[in-house]
């Protein structure tokens, strides 16, 4: 059960990290990521990012290339939140396929659904 203030900074974190990728991947083109999800540990050091990578070719290079700069993810993440957050959290990033999944389970129901 999250607390109100670890509610608060996931919503804080989840914005600002939505704005580093919006302008980091501007440069890309054809390429987005959206942060669904943040979930902060009740010590509020650790902030697992979920993110949404489209297309979802590219999903697991981007999402290394994401990992390896998460040093610099996390200095701008910190500049954005210090007049909020004393202590910028450590992020670990993971893919988010929930979108993935539910676009299977549509396929396999379209399957079904054109058998009978």
């Amino acid at each position: 059960m999250e607390g109100k203030r670890q509610a608060k900074i996931s919503r804080l974190i989840q914005k600002e990290l939505s704005e580093i990728f919006r302008r980091q991947t501007a440069a890309m083109g054809n390429v987005l990521v959206s942060v669904s999800a943040v979930r902060i540990s009740p010590d509020l050091s650790i902030a697992k990012a979920y993110l949404s990578i489209f297309p979802s070719e590219k999903s697991q290079e981007i999402l290394l290339n994401i990992q390896r700069q998460s040093k610099t993810v996390r200095y701008e993440l910190a500049q954005a939140v210090k007049q909020t957050l004393r202590k910028c959290p450590d992020l670990q990033f993971y893919l988010d396929d929930s979108l993935d999944y539910i676009d299977n389970i549509d396929r396999l129901l379209e399957a079904g659904h054109t058998e009978d």
